[in-house]
Formats: C-alpha cells, structure tokens, sequence
C-alpha cells in the first residue's frame, strides 16, 4: 500500500522545516503540502524536503484544510501530518506493516508525546488517561473491530491524536471531515468511522510529537469557549444529557495542559 503523508498548511509555521524534514526520513512514503495560504519560499522549502505542494481556496477553517489535504494525496494510505509536529523515522514502516496484517482496516493510529518550546514533555496526566482509554478499548489487542469497542475508546473523550492516524482511503468511501466545528472535527470523524464495518488499529509506539504552543487553533478555542462547547456536544452523542454535561466539565479540567 501507498503511504502519503499530506500536510495542511496554514501561514508561514516556523516548525514546517523540521516536520517536512521528518517526513522525508519514512520509507516508502511520498509527501505533498497542501495550502489555502501560500506564501513566498513555499515550493522551495517544499521541494528541498521531496515533498510536492497543492495550493487550493479559499481559506474556509481546519476541517476545509483536513479535507482538502485528504483529497490531495493519491496514496492508499494517508497521514494528515500537522506542520508543527515531528514524526519519527520509524512512522511509515509501523503503521505500513499494522495495515499489512489487516487490510480491511479502516484506520491505524499510533501512541504520542507532546512536544513544547522546551523540548519533549513529560507524562502527564491527561496522557495518562488516554492511554488507559485505549487500553480499556483494545483489551491487549492491538484491532478493535466491534463498534462497541469502537465507541468504548470515545466515549470518554478523545484519546487519538490526529496527527498519529493514517487511513486506509480503499474503506472509506465519502469520508470527509465536518466543515461546521473548530476543534473536534477529529473526535466526529472517528466517532462517524467507528459506525462503520471495519477496524481500527492501535500502534502502541510512540511514534509522533505533537507539539502544543499558545499560537495554536486549539488554544483559541480553549479561550473563546468554543472548545467546551464542542465537548459537550460530542459527549451528548455518547451519553444521556445530565451525564453528558458533568463529563464535559471534567474534561475541561484536561485544558490546562495545553497552557
């Protein structure tokens, strides 16, 4: 299978280099950036990382980019790579062989660290939730099939980093992600596929870096209220309204590691 790895890029990120040059170290994968803000020296970062770029418009929010990003690569398998975060040699290989032992799969995600201006963070407890997330979800297994399971790893939160996900495009006929949120286009899109026949497979390797800075999308919607409200949407689509409503308050305790 075809491994690309599609970047959407936004402005002009001082980390771009560093995650291009990251993902011209994976074996057999192919790169392309895909951009609605271009910007003079693009194509030649770009070229200088083997990687290809795709200018599309207009600018229309992250879940616009994420698809346009998607639609981009022209790989069996597809990895939207975010510009600020680091990917390690190993990337490609591990999740190439995971699809290579179940091909149906609909996608595969790998284990992460977070990654600041002072370098590698350490564990904390919000990462340490999500793991036990996904293990509740796996049970020891690396392939969750049954939508229960599926659900199981959601319900509580959003334990995948977006980033870490590679899809298999071959099983998943129409996906997009949704246009109408700002920060859990992710958390709908995996809640969306987990209806669907199909596994997902868990990489337990710590395999990205995912860097958290106070410039990010993310950190904007934390501010501006629209992060919880979006959490207590997903959690009503998981869960009865009254408990819905406490499980969304104690998520937002989860925000203060993104400072």
């Amino acid at each position: 299978m075809r491994h690309v790895y599609a970047v959407p890029a936004y402005g002009r990120s001082p980390h771009l280099e560093a995650c291009l040059a990251s993902l011209q170290r994976q074996h057999a994968s192919n790169v392309v950036v895909s951009t609605s803000t271009p910007f003079d020296g693009l194509e030649s970062i770009a070229s200088s990382h083997g990687a290809r770029v795709f200018v599309h418009g207009p600018n229309r929010g992250i879940g616009a980019d994420w698809n346009a990003a998607y639609e981009a690569a022209d790989g069996e398998l597809v990895t939207i790579a975010h510009q600020d975060d680091i990917y390690a040699s190993a990337h490609s290989a591990a999740v190439q062989e995971a699809f290579a032992a179940t091909p149906d799969a609909l996608l595969a995600f790998t284990d992460y660290r977070e990654l600041d201006d002072g370098g590698v963070r350490a564990r904390n407890r919000t990462l340490w939730v999500k793991e036990l997330q996904r293990e509740l979800a796996f049970l020891g297994s690396s392939v969750a099939r049954n939508v229960a399971r599926k659900r199981m790893l959601l319900r509580f939160g959003n334990p995948i980093a977006c980033p870490a996900v590679t899809f298999n495009r071959a099983r998943l006929e129409g996906f997009r992600f949704r246009t109408d949120m700002r920060t859990n286009m992710d958390w709908a899109a995996w809640l969306e596929l987990a209806a669907r026949d199909g596994a997902f497979l868990y990489v337990r390797a710590p395999l990205v870096l995912h860097r958290i800075h106070a410039g990010s999308e993310t950190t904007a919607c934390i501010v501006d209220g629209a992060r919880a409200r979006e959490d207590e949407d997903m959690f009503r689509q998981l869960w009865p309204g009254s408990i819905a409503r406490v499980l969304a308050r104690l998520y937002a305790t989860s925000y203060t590691t993104n400072g």
